[in-house]
């Protein structure tokens, strides 16, 4: 995981003119910009089939932060298999500029990096503050916007090999269906939206108060540690702390094996 995220800093500072098929650059250069680009997706399938070993490997409980880490893993991969076609260069002169080129980077950013922020949140926040979330308005947040989302941007994909342009403040009758569809995506995301501001509310509202570690679960997590006198699950220093972790938590920086 490390080699790849490594390979993908190295390798994305060298594709820069897959952004510029279309300037005019001789076949030569075309050529190369268009096999380093490829490249990029060995790393990246290196993460995500990383990612899909770890669940693999591990006992799953469908919380709020997992869904989350799926829906991620699944925009983010059909993000980068867009990512491939349009690194074709021939591909890319048909493809420039239409909205085939939105719906990508949208897969890869807005929705794929979005709902890994997210994941985040939900697994960090009962930390941080100290409250719980509302385990079902959780659920219901992701796959509202997992659906809203989707609604939104897979259409866009058939929009751009028709060949609608992207940046351009009309578009032909022809384009309506799909482009209604789109906009129905939009606004069931400005619901989940709303919802989540909801949560955050209710968060600060209505939260319970959670332990040290709020993930434990003895089903789960079996291996415990002593730590000022007190057994607990932990298997990392946050896990050992109070919740929401205090200032200045150490008098002298904990030994760690």
């Amino acid at each position: 995981m490390v080699y790849a995220m490594l390979s993908i800093g190295i390798l994305g500072c060298l594709v820069w003119s897959h952004h510029m098929f279309a300037v005019g650059l001789d076949v030569d250069t075309r050529a190369y910009f268009t096999a380093a680009t490829m490249v990029i997706a060995v790393p990246t399938g290196i993460k995500i089939f990383s990612w899909i070993a770890t669940l693999y490997g591990g006992s799953l409980r469908f919380t709020t932060p997992l869904i989350f880490t799926l829906g991620f893993l699944a925009l983010f991969t059909i993000g980068g298999l867009t990512g491939v076609v349009l690194s074709n260069a021939s591909l890319d002169i048909a493809l420039h500029d239409t909205y085939y080129v939105v719906a990508h980077f949208h897969y890869v950013l807005s929705m794929g990096a979005v709902f890994g922020l997210f994941s985040g949140f939900y697994y960090w926040t009962p930390k941080i503050v100290g409250k719980t979330y509302n385990e079902f308005l959780g659920n219901v947040h992701f796959w509202i916007l997992f659906i809203g989302v989707n609604l939104t941007f897979f259409p866009q994909h058939f929009l751009g090999l028709s060949g609608m342009p992207r940046r351009i403040p009309d578009y032909a009758d022809a384009y309506a269906g799909w482009n209604a569809v789109s906009s129905l995506g939009s606004l069931i995301s400005l619901i989940s939206a709303i919802l989540f501001g909801y949560i955050i509310y209710d968060l600060f509202a209505n939260g319970k108060e959670v332990s040290n570690n709020p993930w434990a679960v003895p089903s789960f997590f079996t291996s415990s540690v002593l730590f000022n006198g007190d057994t607990q699950n932990v298997n990392t220093l946050e896990w050992s702390l109070k919740s929401p972790i205090p200032f200045h938590a150490f008098k002298m920086l904990p030994v760690q094996s």
